[in-house]
């Protein structure tokens, strides 16, 4: 008889195609999911991978029972989620994905107020860049997502919670107006710094500075803000910061935060979760509460000119 574990083991290996990785995905050892893989196999009378040394091939029957496989977990997903939606709002288990550039900032506020109004919710953290959690949303390992917007996979649905601008930040003895001129003038004098390859961030602001050749632009491996703060406090360059990361990367000393000429460039923050997902109007209340965390951030943040 085929088992829905079975199948889950299944999918973690057709994602990865790798033994090791899927095991590891599934928190299982190897030679675990290598037996499931094979009762599988016999089960159907089929061969569904090619074993090879660089990793794990699908036959062509295995992508077609994988397809099939990734349908009757959705489905059993979906079961769940409305069995779960039967319950009072955001009570039980409920798997978050945040991208770093939000999670540092907005959970501390965030975090004590899903507490007090949701006092049942069992919450999962997982930080992780963009592409990693929207591919644990896709495959179910996470139930929303909290990030920058927009996302364009058509199977997800999104909400728009808030704009987040961006901030100049420069090392204190820059000499610069306020607000900071217009920023592709800007960078044009001045060495832009930003996180490494697979921020969403960096994208972001890329974006913003209509920025097309990079050559003055510098990483330096650097995977967090606060890194990149104090290569601005070294005097190495400037940087964009969002507006909701200023009450903590904003005290960087040797470090001095600049609004930048209306209208203002931003992010837009808001939540992703699956199309047709039974759970939506407890994200819709999860949202609510975003937001008035954000508003509460506001209104704490250090004054800039």
């Amino acid at each position: 008889m085929i088992t829905l574990r079975q199948l889950r083991y299944f999918e973690a290996l057709a994602h990865t195609r790798h033994f090791g990785r899927a095991a590891d995905l599934c928190a299982i050892t190897q030679p675990a999911l290598s037996q499931q893989i094979k009762e599988l196999e016999t089960v159907l009378g089929l061969r569904l991978v090619e074993r090879t040394p660089a990793g794990a091939h699908l036959t062509p029957a295995g992508r077609e029972i994988a397809q099939r496989a990734s349908r009757i977990l959705s489905e059993v997903r979906d079961l769940h989620e409305f069995a779960i939606a039967q319950q009072p709002p955001l009570s039980g288990r409920l798997a978050l994905g945040v991208i770093p550039s939000i999670a540092p900032y907005l959970l501390p506020t965030l975090l004590p107020r899903l507490r007090r109004h949701f006092p049942q919710l069992e919450l999962e953290l997982h930080e992780a860049r963009t592409d990693p959690i929207l591919a644990e949303l896709a495959d179910g390992r996470l139930d929303l997502l909290l990030l920058a917007l927009p996302v364009t996979d058509p199977g997800l649905t999104t909400e728009a919670l808030f704009d987040d601008p961006f901030l100049l930040a420069a090392p204190q003895d820059m000499d610069l107006p306020a607000p900071a001129a217009c920023l592709p003038n800007l960078i044009a004098s001045q060495r832009l710094l930003l996180l490494e390859e697979g921020h969403c961030l960096r994208d972001q602001a890329l974006a913003v500075c209509a920025l097309r050749e990079r050559e003055r632009i510098d990483t330096f491996g650097a995977s967090t803000l606060t890194t990149i703060m104090q290569m601005v406090a070294a005097g190495m360059g400037i940087t964009l910061l969002p507006e909701m990361a200023m009450s903590v990367e904003g005290r960087t000393p040797g470090v001095k935060l600049m609004r930048l000429e209306p209208p203002e460039p931003s992010r837009t923050i808001g939540l992703a979760w699956r199309r047709g997902s039974p759970l939506a109007e407890n994200f819709h209340a999860f949202g609510n509460v975003v937001r008035e965390a954000h508003q509460h951030l506001c209104q704490i943040s250090i004054s800039l000119p």
